[in-house]
């Protein structure tokens, strides 16, 4: 008999007939004559309950029904006579298919914390909790495609290994063959990567931006969604040294336009985990974020607030004259911290907020300059909770202005010859950003440490999985 899912079982449709569940046991109750079975599959935050008289099974079959063992299960959907669920099934056919140790299974029915699940994260996504999480990341994927898709822009892969520093920031990991025991060397001493399979130093990359802008300037609008990685030695719960991110590329896009679609973009992911993933929502805020579902409804409710760094900072000032106390600093030229962000969205304006013309020297090379030659048309997306949750700007389109900012931050000219002959060729105007999606994933769950929205979280010293 062919498989249905649970989420399929639970719409009821199919009351009255036989059918056939396969899934994981979550726990099992009852008394000497009826148990009943709580069995997942993972196609929703909601069990089935499995009705089994014990009087027409093996007892060393029952046995083997513990908590985390599968089974396949034939029986017919009734209408439930108990509470918390509408239908269940009676069981008359079972099969175990594996078992699980109850003296040795760690995901006995009791509370565990998010700190013991990291530590068997190849186990967490039995759990309620990641189960739900590993539901809405496949959702806000579709989201993303589906936005793009719809709005005619190309996806692109840009390479994961590459020999440019998209960031300027050195916080790169390195990619060779080289025998690190026996090191080739120049005669000046130096490792001869002549010798490494790329013939020169290579890196795992920070950003597709790079090669983005110039799938953009021959395609239109185009987009990255792709693993990303940076050896920052930050141990916070909003670092991980892998990360996905989205980064949208597009031509003759200035940056009003940017942050209009900046603006509709996040919106659109939002409203999407509202329609789609309210049943995994709704636990989320039960355990773990009451206020989660008014605060995604509080990002769609009003346009977003768009102001200079100028003018934030003049905000900030005024408040640390009235009194208000921040860890960091305030003043012009300095980068905003998460808590500056939070304070201009979540008590000031009340109201996703985009920052404008940051400082040039914060910013990427690549930014745009503005007029005035201090700032730049950088543009940032501040959310409740999270503080930035993207980052983009126009880019440079001019050559010789997009050479000298390479040239006063550092960026080596002869490794980015191709992207800066884009500015000699058909230059054009173009904006683009980049959205952190496990910085996403953190706010649509309402979860406080960003391991917790990836399967296998990379972090200084954590490869174990």
């Amino acid at each position: 008999m062919k498989r249905t899912r649970i989420i399929e079982l639970l719409q009821g449709s199919l009351v009255g007939q036989q059918v056939n569940v396969k899934g994981w046991v979550r726990t099992r109750r009852g008394n000497k004559a009826i148990s009943f079975i709580a069995l997942n599959d993972g196609s929703t935050i909601h069990n089935i309950q499995i009705v089994v008289d014990l009087t027409r099974f093996d007892a060393d079959l029952l046995a083997k029904i513990t908590t985390g063992a599968s089974l396949s299960v034939v029986g017919e959907l009734v209408a439930s006579q108990g509470q918390g669920q509408s239908v269940e099934i009676q069981a008359s056919e079972i099969e175990v298919l594996g078992t699980a140790d109850p003296a040795t299974y760690p995901l006995q029915k009791k509370g565990h914390s998010l700190e013991f699940l990291r530590e068997i994260a190849h186990l967490r996504p039995r759990t309620n909790t990641f189960g739900a999480i590993y539901r809405m990341r496949h959702h806000m994927s579709i989201a993303i495609h589906t936005f793009f898709h719809e709005r005619g822009f190309f996806y692109v892969h840009t390479p994961l290994i590459t020999a440019s520093d998209a960031e300027g920031a050195g916080q790169m990991f390195q990619v060779t063959t080289l025998d690190l025991d026996n090191l080739p060397r120049t005669e000046d001493g130096q490792i001869d990567y002549k010798e490494d399979f790329f013939a020169r130093h290579t890196s795992l990359t920070v950003s597709g931006q790079l090669e983005g802008e110039m799938a953009a300037l021959a395609l239109g609008g185009i987009y990255t969604f792709g693993p990303t990685f940076r050896a920052e030695n930050s141990n916070t719960p909003r670092h991980l040294a892998e990360f996905w991110m989205i980064e949208p590329e597009v031509a003759f896009l200035e940056i009003q336009e940017n942050m209009d679609l900046a603006e509709e973009f996040i919106k659109y992911c939002v409203q999407w985990a509202l329609d789609h993933c309210m049943d995994d929502l709704t636990f989320l805020a039960e355990h773990f974020d009451k206020e989660l579902i008014d605060r995604l409804r509080f990002v769609l409710d009003k346009p977003f607030k768009r102001m200079t760094y100028t003018e934030g900072i003049e905000i900030l000032e005024a408040a640390v004259k009235a009194g208000r106390k921040f860890e960091f600093p305030i003043y012009w030229g300095a980068d905003l911290a998460s808590e500056h962000e939070r304070y201009l969205v979540e008590e000031h304006f009340q109201r996703p907020v985009i920052v404008t013309d940051y400082p040039k020297e914060i910013k990427s090379f690549y930014m745009k300059l503005n007029d005035d030659g201090k700032t730049v048309r950088g543009m940032d997306v501040l959310f409740p909770k999270i503080g930035e949750i993207i980052g983009g700007s126009e880019r440079e389109a001019d050559y010789d202005k997009l050479v000298q900012r390479a040239q006063e931050v550092g960026v080596p000219e002869k490794d980015l010859w191709w992207y800066l002959d884009s500015r000699r060729y058909g230059t054009a105007p173009h904006s683009g950003f980049g959205l952190g999606f496990e910085r996403l994933l953190l706010f649509v769950t309402g979860m406080a440490n960003i391991r917790d929205v990836i399967p296998f979280p990379r972090t200084p010293r954590n490869a174990e999985f």
